[in-house]
């Protein structure tokens, strides 16, 4: 037998001993999506606090203004018009107010992705400082609601959640359900639900009626009357106990009275059927 038949068999079991078993390269692959993720969740984190810091903003300052202005005019003047005084693809702005315009930009709604029957959400385009300067500019045009002060909005506690509650049901429910889950309009149209929703938005929604809603003008609902409103959503986003049982979502007594029709008197239908076809 040569030297070289005689070693070959060793020279096999060394390649078998270098490949690479299959399970470590899951496991590798695994640590390597777990440190991403980690790593993308203390990224997001920290801009989620960063972005939740309050950016005080001169709104009377000219500095102020003139940004503002400048950031008008590059990303809203196409649809509003030079001077905010509209063009056929865009309304006029002038009289709106800094909450009209903290409200669409600060929200995402504008500048609007497409035109349609309403302006839906997606991720908001200015940071908060440039969204007071555009706001700050268009209050400058001509006198409208104000972003409203944080007196209303974080001291909830002499709130009246009874009659928050109350004004909500009369002014708000037919629209944005009564659990404020949201509903649908007629034309594509929807009211959006608003337990998510940022506390002054949704003041800034009531005084300046943004797409489909009216206005609520202090001379309607006082700025008590928000506070309570608002105080009353957070109530209901928070204590989310299903009293009576399953909520399906608290979408309204339609879709739930439907759910009864089809499921559970579907089966009650085929259950007797099942009965009474058994032979005795």
């Amino acid at each position: 037998m040569s030297l070289a038949t005689k070693h070959r068999p060793l020279a096999k079991k060394s390649r078998k001993r270098g490949r690479r078993n299959p399970l470590a390269t899951a496991a590798l692959l695994g640590i390597g999506l777990l440190l991403t993720g980690g790593a993308y969740a203390a990224v997001d984190t920290v801009t989620a606090t960063a972005a939740e810091e309050t950016v005080e903003v001169d709104m009377e300052s000219t500095a102020t203004i003139e940004k503002g202005e400048a950031l008008f005019n590059a990303n809203c003047a196409t649809c509003h018009g030079f001077d905010a005084v509209g063009t056929e693809n865009g309304p006029s702005l002038i009289g709106v107010g800094a909450a009209a315009v903290d409200f669409q930009v600060g929200t995402g709604r504008m500048p609007m992705q497409m035109h349609g029957p309403q302006a839906r959400l997606k991720p908001v385009q200015f940071t908060q400082e440039q969204t007071l300067e555009m706001a700050a500019y268009v209050a400058s045009l001509a006198p409208g609601p104000a972003i409203p002060d944080r007196e209303f909005l974080t001291n909830t506690a002499d709130a009246d959640l009874v009659r928050g509650a109350e004004l909500f049901r009369i002014n708000c429910a037919m629209c944005h359900n009564v659990a404020a889950a949201g509903g649908a309009l007629t034309e594509g149209k929807f009211a959006p639900q608003l337990q998510t929703v940022d506390p002054v938005h949704l003041y800034e929604a009531m005084a300046t009626g943004p797409q489909n809603m009216p206005v609520f003008s202090d001379t309607n609902l006082t700025p008590e009357d928000k506070r309570d409103i608002i105080a009353s959503i957070e109530w209901m986003t928070d204590n989310t106990a299903m009293v009576g049982g399953y909520n399906l979502g608290s979408v309204g007594p339609v879709a739930e009275g439907l759910f009864i029709w089809v499921f559970g008197i579907g089966l009650t239908v085929v259950g007797a059927i099942w009965l009474t076809s058994r032979s005795n």
